[in-house]
Parts: structure tokens; sequence; C-alpha cells
């Protein structure tokens, strides 16, 4: 067999060889990813649209609504069996997290109450910031500890009004207290809560401005 030749044009050959292949290589990965996280992106939509919309039969397509000077936001409108709005989720955001972008899916029936919630995405702090994943929901009950148990006594629970499920914001001012409105803040957080509270303000405006009357 004849050796091959070791000369700048072989070497050439050799290097455009090799990154034709590295780049296809990357392009496929990139592809593979791209449609994983698309799809993970997607299956975290719908199941987060089962949570916060009242049941319902089938959805519009979804709408882009573009707020001046804040962003584009996603409308899923809501129907009945018999083709009657039921309500609507508004994929919204806030910039003002604490350590990013924070998005979330707020769903309203037809009186503009919120029916519940979802964080889509977040990078707030582990322990602190990310509490906005269910610290706005109804306060839940604990059970008592052992030593309550074994001593007969019940601690009183410490009581918190951060609740906005079933609350209209035109009617419940739905800020934190600390910038006067009714919502008690994360402990430690106030940045996380009050860019959370931005998002469900912008969800509102989406919402009210873009329901079917």
């Amino acid at each position: 067999m004849a050796k091959l030749e070791s000369s700048f044009r072989n070497m050439l050959l050799s290097l455009t060889a090799t990154v034709l292949l590295s780049g296809a290589i990357l392009a496929s990965l990139f592809t593979v990813t791209k449609e994983q996280i698309q799809a993970s992106k997607t299956a975290k939509q719908q199941s987060a649209l089962k949570v916060v919309l009242p049941p319902f039969a089938r959805l519009d397509d979804a709408e882009i609504i573009t707020l001046d000077g804040i962003g584009e936001f996603v409308i899923h409108r809501a129907y009945d069996e018999s083709g009657n709005f039921v309500g609507a989720a508004v994929e919204s955001f806030s910039r003002r997290g604490y350590t990013g972008t924070i998005r979330v899916m707020v769903g309203f029936d037809t009186a503009g109450k919120i029916v519940d919630y979802a964080v889509l995405e977040q990078r707030e702090t582990p322990g602190l910031g990310d509490k906005i994943i269910d610290w706005f929901r109804p306060q839940e009950q604990t059970s008592r500890s052992l030593v309550e148990r074994i001593f007969g006594f019940e601690a009183a629970a410490v009581e918190r009004n951060s609740s906005i499920i079933g609350k209209n914001p035109s009617t419940h001012d739905l800020r934190a207290c600390r910038e006067g409105g009714i919502i008690d803040t994360i402990t430690a957080s106030t940045i996380s809560t009050v860019a959370f509270l931005e998002a469900v303000q912008f969800a509102y405006a989406v919402f009210t401005n873009n329901i079917e009357q």
C-alpha cells in the first residue's frame, strides 16, 4: 500500500474533513437537544393549563399579546362542551426576579378571579426565593409534631395572608405588603415576591383586555 504523502495539501484535507465531521455531529446534537427542550416545555405548558384553568372541554389556539413597553404574553382561552367561555390562562413574566426572569402561568375564571397558577421558569435562591412555587396558595394545615402529641398541646400556626387563589386583582391589591398591598412577602425574599406578583398583575392586564365579552 502506498504511503500517504505528508504535505500541506494532505494536512489541509484531513483538517477540513475533521472540521466538517465535527460540525455535523454538533449540529445533530443541537437539533436533538433543542427538540427535547421544546418537548419538555410543551409538556410543562399542557400540564400547567390543566392546573390553572377551570374544567374545560377545548382551548382556542394560543394567541400572542403585546403589552406596550413590557413585552409579549400568551393567552389560552378555554370553553366548555357547549362552547361557553369558562376562563383563560395567561403565560406571563417579570424581569425583576432576584436571579433573572420569572415565568408563570395564571388562570382566571369568567369573573376575573384567579383559579390557580403555575411557575414555568425560575432560578430564584433555593429555600428562599424558590418558595414562589407554592407560597401564594392557601396555607396548608400541618399535623401536630411528636412533642405536641406527647405533651398534649398544639402550637398555634403562624397565619399569613399570602394566597392569591380566588382573588380578583381588580378588587384586591395583590402587591406585597411592603409596597402597600395585602400579600405577605416570603421571608428574606422580598424581591422574588415582588417579581412574582408583578407577573400576576401583567397576566391580569392581558386577561381583562383580551377576554370574550
